[in-house]
C-alpha cells in the first residue's frame, strides 16, 4: 500500500469493533468518531451496522447530522453495511416512527427498505457474486435492508434473492450485509483502495 489513511468508524451506536479491526487488516489508520473533530480529522468514513433510528438520533444529540451531511456532499469517501446502508441513502422507506425515524444521509442515489428481509428470526447468510471481486463473498444478513431503487449513478455490485444488496457511487460504498463479521477483508480493502484513490 503507497499511501496509509486515516479512516473513521462511526462509534455511536452498532458493530464498531469489527469495523476498526477490518479496517486496520486493510491497512489503514482506523479510528473512532464521536465528535465533530474526530470527523474533521479523518479522509473518510464507515457507517456500521446497529439500529438506523438510534444512529440518527445520536447523530442528531451529537450534533454530527449537518457536518456528515456538509462532508459527503464534498466528497468524502465512506462505507455503511446494513443500518449505514439506510443511512447513506437519499431515500428511507419503512424509516420509522415520526420523531424517532432514520434520517437519509443522501450519500448515494438510492431509496432503501429498512427490514426488507425481515425481523432478527429471518436473517440468513450465503455466497454472494460481488462485481470486482474474483470470488463470491460470504454475506450475513442480519435484519437487513435491500435497495429497491437506483439513481443513473450507482453501480449495483451485488445481489442477494433478486434484491440489491451492495451499490457504490462515487467513492461511497454501501452493502446491506456484514463483511465486517466473516473475516473476508475484500471489501474493506476494496473501500481503502477507494480512499487511496481519491486523495
Amino acid at each position: 500500500m503507497s499511501a496509509r489513511v486515516t479512516i473513521g468508524v462511526l462509534a455511536l451506536q452498532g458493530d464498531t469493533r469489527e469495523h476498526l479491526a477490518a479496517l486496520d487488516a486493510a491497512g489503514a489508520e482506523a479510528v473512532t468518531v464521536r465528535r465533530r473533530s474526530d470527523l474533521d480529522a479523518v479522509d473518510a468514513l464507515v457507517i456500521p451496522g446497529g439500529e438506523s433510528t438510534t444512529m440518527s438520533h445520536l447523530l442528531r444529540e451529537f450534533e454530527l447530522l449537518d457536518p456528515l451531511r456538509a462532508r459527503l456532499a464534498a466528497g468524502m469517501p465512506a462505507y455503511g453495511s446494513c443500518a449505514g446502508m439506510i443511512l447513506l441513502a437519499s431515500e428511507i422507506l419503512d424509516a420509522g416512527a415520526e420523531g424517532r425515524a432514520a434520517v437519509p444521509l443522501g450519500g448515494i442515489d438510492m431509496t432503501v427498505r429498512r427490514n426488507a428481509f425481515g425481523r432478527q428470526v429471518d436473517s440468513f447468510e450465503g455466497d454472494i457474486e460481488f462485481e470486482g471481486l474474483d470470488a463470491p463473498v460470504h454475506a450475513v444478513f442480519i435484519r437487513a435492508p435491500w435497495v429497491e431503487r437506483v439513481g443513473p449513478g450507482v453501480q449495483v455490485l451485488a445481489r442477494a434473492a433478486g434484491h440489491i444488496v451492495a451499490v457504490r457511487q462515487g467513492a461511497v460504498l454501501a452493502t446491506a450485509f456484514h463483511p465486517e463479521i466473516t473475516g473476508d477483508r475484500r471489501v474493506h480493502e476494496l473501500f481503502v483502495d477507494t480512499v487511496i484513490s481519491a486523495r
